[in-house]
């Protein structure tokens, strides 16, 4: 039985659906087991409690961006190439969203009050890199990643050692991100101007340090 081709409007219902699943009714399940299964808390204060809260409350504004940004270009992508890489990697992105609010309501937290603010941000960044050309979505993909793996560097080196819980989750999403850049410039990502870089840094930093707190 051949596939239909998908119309606007069926492509538009489709991205409608992914936005309410991701920010109001839980995204789909992980594909790949939680990385603190079986892991007990060791967390010696409230203090830390609230830390450790408060960086995958960030994390996990993170994965709500990524999932709007790989869908904004995924939707202007004109390559298919290019298009599969990017759903490939939103599935393994959907896992770190799913395993980040776990382990938030684990530690008593609750998401980002500011989640449908990142999401919309991020879909516009998205197509917008989409639009540009896919050698320069892929580039945008490499550098987004290569920078949320020096974000992660950070937040194993802040979060408290006794949270072996959110340390394995912080490692796992860590090495994802390293290989889902290296996909991208294997595919034919093209380096970003220094500007671009620059801008895209002082935006996640923006967001990291406002979902901390909210």
């Amino acid at each position: 039985m051949l596939e239909r081709e998908l119309s606007g409007i069926d492509t538009f219902i489709i991205n409608v659906d992914q936005c309410v699943r991701t920010l109001f009714r839980g995204p789909h399940e992980s594909r790949r087991a939680y990385p603190a299964e079986g892991l007990e808390d060791h967390l010696q204060s409230d203090a830390e409690r609230r830390h450790s809260e408060a960086l995958m409350r960030v994390n996990h504004a993170g994965e709500i961006s990524a999932q709007a940004l790989y869908q904004g270009q995924g939707m202007t992508a004109r390559d298919p190439v290019a298009r599969e890489t990017m759903q490939c990697s939103a599935h393994e992105e959907n896992d770190h969203l799913v395993w980040c609010e776990q382990r938030l309501y684990e530690l008593g937290g609750h998401t980002s009050y500011l989640n449908p603010l990142w999401y919309l941000g991020s879909f516009c960044i998205g197509s917008l890199a989409g639009c540009v050309g896919d050698k320069w979505s892929l580039g945008f993909v490499a550098e987004t990643e290569r920078q949320v793996v020096r974000h992660l560097d950070g937040h194993l080196a802040s979060l408290p050692h006794s949270d072996i819980k959110s340390r394995a989750i912080v490692e796992q999403m860590k090495e994802d991100e390293a290989h889902h850049a290296t996909v991208a410039i294997e595919s034919g990502a093209v380096p970003l101007p220094q500007p671009v870089k620059r801008l895209m840094s002082l935006a996640a930093k923006v967001m990291t340090q406002t979902a901390y707190w909210l």
